[in-house]
């Protein structure tokens, strides 16, 4: 995305603690603003100097009010305390205001806390109405689960009142959600809310590029002529406080379904640089928390270091122009299996008793076959089948593995280390099945093996399987290696991973020509990591390429640089030059985030060898953590649009 120039206020901060009023003596930050007959109405969160509240010390948080006649002098103007603790919910201090008006009604979403020190449970969504932003006449809860940061749009959407805001936000990963309102009352109506949050998933506006990252509403939606800018704070390295990096980014929504992404940035419009970002009662930290358009100006207001409030600008035409335009629209994600994982190691059966994952898929005669790699607690790899009918509910064809080391450059080093026959994948090619895996014995340099297998043995479960030979050079790792299901250029098409880092290519005129007189996978050509993304160490394939009539499509994982982490991502490959790659996913499609792909033998790691496209259905199957097997799906349609 093109570099968009945001301009801070010569005027920053804009709005500062009074030492003078004891209840924002500390902080004034997170500014909202509303423009109305050239009047700029501003609410802020203020910090006040620390005091004894019921018995505790600290700096009680309550929200003020301003105004402004240019949007960029609010110091001197009256500062009025405006909601303060009143109610169970927000007992211990009302945080981070979004003021919208609605026909005649203002309305300020705030955080409010019912308990001191807050955690997850105390810490919620709540309302105040106001008729003329002097008197607040009632206050209600909003969120019966943990949420805060919600803003109501400034109007009705297809007759409803829609409000965007942030759920989890304090039981990682918080997610920005739509929600929808027949009538106002809805909007603090608890039954509403957790008919809401059993189907969050239904809702959630996808923005997080990495499963690393935190997102939060900033300003209420702002509507343009070319859709509604949603300001949000986006925390990259959230997991790793030393590390993370507070920014501000921007996303284009549908005018008439805002859970619609038109367009966004893929990097920070700022990101704290000057003394008063850095410095202050939280350190190095900004939060978007109110916009508006003023003239031909996009102004974005926003809390510094916890402590001041300040305004930055940028040209709305070219904002939106670059939104519009923009090639980072929604971020593809599959849609995980809800009763995932769909095997698990079977600990009365020694040879799959640690681990049953990373499998190679087949689809055939009705039915989805899975050859899972299994580890028993010698860590000795092996190969088991499983079969269904749908796609999801799996049953082992046997108590015992179809496939395991018979070679001795597969057979155990020492005892307990590492060895087998790891990562299988598939390749359906005439009347045969050809399965590439890595071959190693826990002391030399894990090494790619194939193996074939006639077609009507394979499905009468009569596991013959021709004797694998070596096809990868003794004296350099490679592993993740397919065969492309079909010739191109009248040449077999092989990917694996040399040097442990990039895929690499090879053309082969026969396959009985692998380890004959010395032939063995080179390096035609190869694909790197990028360098700056989320595949920044190394990259090597998931399961063969499936052929599309956009090109070969595949799955392939990649790891972070950063923070180590197995993603999925996916490329789309010329189908006559598959040297030639005409899409590559900027994000990952998928993720480590649930506790079984996140803890396990490898931590943080999810790992494709296979997948099955059936009925326009992408069936993603992929191992957790080094420990389960899972799946995940897609329509095709959605990874082919891209082209």
């Amino acid at each position: 995305m093109t570099n968009i120039t945001v301009t801070r206020s010569s005027h920053n901060p804009l709005l500062k603690p009074s030492p003078e009023l004891p209840w924002e003596a500390a902080a004034t930050f997170n500014p909202s603003v509303l423009v109305e007959n050239n009047q700029y109405h501003m609410v802020y969160r203020a910090l006040s100097a620390q005091q004894n509240y019921e018995g505790q010390i600290f700096n009680l948080s309550t929200i003020g009010l301003t105004t402004s006649s240019d949007g960029t002098e609010f110091n001197s103007s009256p500062h009025k305390q405006f909601i303060v603790p009143s109610e169970v919910f927000d007992h211990y201090g009302c945080e981070d205001p979004r003021l919208t008006k609605i026909d005649d009604e203002y309305f300020i979403c705030y955080t409010g806390l019912s308990a001191w020190p807050p955690n997850a449970k105390s810490i919620k969504v709540a309302i105040a109405i106001s008729n003329d932003l002097k008197i607040i006449k009632k206050k209600h809860l909003v969120t019966p689960f943990n949420a805060k940061a919600m803003a109501l749009f400034p109007e009705k959407i297809n007759g409803q009142y829609v409000a965007v805001l942030t759920v989890n936000t304090d039981q990682p990963p918080a997610h920005i959600a739509i929600a929808r309102f027949d009538y106002k009352e809805q909007i603090w109506d608890p039954d509403f809310w957790r008919d809401w949050y059993l189907h969050l998933e239904d809702h959630i506006l996808w923005l997080p590029r990495f499963n690393t990252d935190h997102v939060e509403v900033g300003a209420v939606p702002v509507k343009t002529d070319k859709g509604w800018v949603l300001i949000y704070s986006h925390i990259q390295n959230y997991l790793q406080p030393e590390k993370r990096i507070f920014g501000i980014e921007a996303a284009l929504l549908d005018v008439s379904d805002p859970q619609k992404i038109i367009g966004r940035t893929s990097k920070p419009l700022l990101q704290p640089v000057l003394k008063y970002e850095l410095e202050g009662m939280v350190e190095n930290v900004i939060f978007p928390s109110g916009a508006a358009i003023v003239g031909d100006e996009f102004k974005i207001y926003y809390g510094a270091a916890d402590t001041v409030g300040a305004e930055a600008s940028v040209r709305l035409d070219v904002f939106l122009s670059l939104l519009k335009n923009s090639d980072t629209k929604g971020i593809l994600k599959f849609n995980k299996f809800k009763d995932n994982p769909i095997l698990s190691p079977h600990e009365d059966q020694p040879w799959q008793a640690q681990a049953v994952f990373n499998s190679a898929a087949l689809y055939e005669n009705d039915q989805f076959y899975l050859l899972f790699r299994a580890m028993s607690w010698d860590n000795t790899s092996t190969i088991g089948c499983a079969v269904s009918d749908d796609g999801f509910n799996f049953t082992q064809l046997a108590n015992d593995p179809i496939y395991v080391p018979r070679m001795e450059f597969e057979s155990k080093y020492r005892p307990n280390a590492f060895s087998g026959c790891e990562d299988p994948r598939l390749t359906k090619f005439g009347d045969r099945i050809y399965m590439f895996y890595t071959a190693y014995d826990g002391q030399r340099p894990p090494r790619v093996a194939l193996t074939s297998i006639k077609e009507s043995d394979f499905f009468a479960h009569n596991w013959l399987w021709k004797e694998p030979i070596l096809i990868s050079n003794p004296k350099i790792d490679n592993k993740n290696a397919c065969l492309f299901p079909e010739k191109i250029n009248d040449k077999f098409v092989v990917l694996h991973r040399t040097a442990g880092h990039e895929i690499a290519i090879d053309f082969i005129n026969e396959l009985s020509d692998l380890n004959q007189e010395n032939i063995l996978l080179e390096k035609e050509a190869a694909i790197s990591p990028n360098p700056d993304g989320w595949d920044s160490a190394k990259i090597g394939i998931a399961g063969p390429p499936i052929k599309t009539e956009k090109g070969w499509l595949l799955i392939y994982h990649g790891v972070s640089r950063f923070d180590k982490n197995y993603r999925l991502g996916y490329m789309i490959l010329d189908l006559e030059d598959p040297f030639h790659v005409l899409y590559r996913s900027s994000y990952p499609i998928l993720e480590p985030q649930m506790e079984f792909e996140k803890k396990g033998i490898i931590d943080n790691v999810v790992f494709s060898c296979g997948a099955v496209e059936k009925d326009g259905l992408f069936y993603l199957y992929y191992g957790g953590a080094d420990k389960v097997m899972c799946v995940a799906t897609m329509e095709i349609k959605k990874l082919l649009d891209v082209v």
